[in-house]
């Protein structure tokens, strides 16, 4: 495989109907305030819709801050259990696990985000996703995936 980088979301426009749709760095794309929230937020000048800066990522509309899933993902790469993050972080651990499905379907961006921001090994990650792939469940099994590795991020 070659070098391939992760765009930031606001480097296109996200509506399929649009002219613009997927095309990189045409221009079309300005800054448009932020969500109450404080999520920043962009408007495309061909279709005039606006997205936020989370589309298409694990974040998209979480009610939870993005520092608190991100922590809560390098926790569960640090070997710590759903059970373990419950107290430490005062979230249910369906909701933590509900992330985890979500972050399963974008392995290669919660990767470079887990790394970057935690300083997390190759190992830790890995082992994130085998957790990842048995669902959290004591001595099951692993089932199939048809998900990268995450040394193919």
């Amino acid at each position: 495989m070659g070098n391939r980088t992760l765009l930031p979301p606001h480097s296109f426009c996200w509506n399929a109907s649009c002219s613009a749709y997927g095309q990189v760095d045409l221009g079309t794309i300005r800054k448009f305030g932020r969500t109450p929230g404080g999520v920043p937020r962009y408007h495309c000048r061909i279709c005039r819709r606006t997205f936020v800066e989370t589309i298409g990522t694990l974040f998209y509309r979480r009610r939870r801050s993005q520092q608190t899933s991100s922590e809560c993902l390098a926790l569960l790469a640090e070997r710590n259990s759903l059970a373990a993050i419950h107290p430490v972080k005062g979230l249910k651990e369906q909701t933590v696990l509900a992330w985890l499905h979500i972050a399963a379907a974008q392995v290669e961006r919660t990767c470079a985000l887990l790394r970057a921001n935690y300083k997390l090994c190759r190992a830790q990650l890995d082992a994130l996703w085998v957790y990842v792939g048995t669902k959290g469940e004591k001595g099951a099994r692993l089932k199939p995936t048809n998900l990268a590795p995450s040394g193919a991020a």
